[in-house]
This record gives structure tokens, sequence and C-alpha cells, in this order.
């Protein structure tokens, strides 16, 4: 018997709201292709954490919205759900990669960006975000994670701040956190939950809306944190973090080598 409970009300939830999901996400990648490798390392059913490269702002989050075969959930900050902050980042978006075309582009996409906030707000838990307030610290988006994965949902964990950094050791993958590796470890260690962790790497998402181009996801096979256990909690943490970090580059590279 599993050692968490399925959420089958919030599966008929997601189907029922599933269309305005996905002309969301056609509306947020316009221009853009998705190619998926390694599809096949999804998990379908039963808790699931998954770790990734974050270079595309909200076009990260819309890509796996689009190719996604269950719900997912993001860890967001629940002031993003406001018109004016929301209205704020896609300002900042479109001016850092299209000037001052960005700001004329900004101002004609009002109208879509109010809609996609309400739409939002309206339907928060069940489109796919856990709102957490970020000024109360990590451990509120901690806590929501470890009870949704004993719910059996499956939650994503992008590391970065939406962008590539040109002067970073490694400009599209930036340094991981070690959020993921104590949550799995914790479910293992205190409630014997042993969560996949699944590592993707995304390229093409850093492309500016809507310039056309294509989204490559690059999907690894899953890990286990009973693989990096040895020397207590902090040393088990430390590694199943490097090790994240570390598959999610290689997919990275494997993507670059096919490109």
């Amino acid at each position: 018997m599993p050692r968490f409970r399925l959420d089958y009300d919030h599966e008929a939830e997601y189907r029922r709201v599933q269309p305005v999901i996905r002309r969301i996400c056609r509306f947020g990648l316009l221009g853009k292709k998705i190619e998926v490798l390694g599809r096949d390392n999804l998990v379908v059913r039963g808790p699931s954490l998954l770790i990734g490269n974050h270079i595309g702002s909200y076009k990260d989050v819309a890509t796996l919205f689009a190719v996604m075969p269950r719900p997912i959930f993001f860890n967001a900050n629940a002031q993003i759900f406001t018109r004016e902050e929301f209205g704020a980042l896609v300002r900042k978006h479109l001016k850092r990669h299209m000037g001052r075309i960005g700001g004329i582009l900004d101002f004609l996409l009002n109208p879509y960006k109010f809609l996609f906030v309400d739409c939002i707000a309206a339907n928060i838990a069940r489109i796919g975000s856990i709102p957490v307030r970020l000024l109360r610290g990590k451990r509120e988006a901690v806590d929501r994670c470890m009870d949704y994965m004993r719910r059996g949902r499956a939650v994503v964990s992008l590391q970065g701040r939406g962008r590539v950094d040109r002067m970073a050791p490694h400009p599209y993958v930036w340094p991981f956190g070690r959020g993921i590796a104590y949550i799995a470890h914790d479910l293992l260690d205190r409630e014997g939950l042993d969560v996949p962790v699944t590592p993707l790497a995304f390229f093409g998402s850093h492309v500016a809306w809507p310039i056309p181009f294509t989204i490559r996801l690059n999907v690894g096979a899953p890990m286990f944190v009973r693989d990096f256990l040895g020397g207590g909690r902090d040393a088990s943490v430390l590694r199943f973090k490097a090790a994240q970090e570390e598959k999610v580059r290689e997919l990275f590279m494997d993507i670059l080598r096919r490109r």
C-alpha cells in the first residue's frame, strides 16, 4: 500500500480547467515550438518532485504545463497573482529582451495580461500553484511541498532567476539550493516515503516572446535520495543536491550536442 493519499477530486478538477491552461500556455509560448527528450522518464502517478534549471521566466512554467501528462504544482510568490505584480514582471521581461519595442508591446498586451491574472487568481489551487508568502521565509514552502507529496501530487522546483546570467560560470544552470534534497530526505527518514526526483534541463525558453525558436526540454531518469545516504542528514542532503545539479548540467549539455 502506498504511504500517500491520492487526490482524485483534484485530478477531476484539473481535467475541467485543462482547456484554459492549454490556451494560456499557447499564448505564453507564441512563436515557440517544444521538443521533449526523455519523455518516458516523467513520473505519471504518485508523489513526484521535479527539479531543473530556470532560464525562461514564465516560459519554463508554460512549457511544463504544455507537456506534462498530469497536474503539476509550482511554489510561487502569492503576490505575483495581482495585476500590478504580474504586469511589472512582464514589463521587465520584455524591456530586457526587446528594449523600447518591448515597452510598446507591453502596453499593447495590457488587456491580455489582466485576463491572465484574473484567470489564475480565480483558479489558483486548480491550475497548479502553491501560493506562499515569501517574506515568511522558506519554511512555509517546504511544509506545503511535503504536504503535497503526502497527497500524491507532483511539485516542480526551478533553480535560478528565470534568465541567463552571461557572467556566471555556467550561464544556463545556476547553483542549486538544498530544499528539494531536504524534502526528499525527510520524507524518507520520517515517513518512509521514497519520492522520485526527476531532473529537467531547458534550452530555448530564454529567447524572448514572441521570437520563433524551439524550446528543448530534456528529462532525466528519476533519482532517489536513498542512493545518497550516509554520514547523517546534512551530508546526505549535500550529496543529493550536488548530484541533482550535476545531472541537470549533463542533460543541458546533451541538448547542445544534439542541436
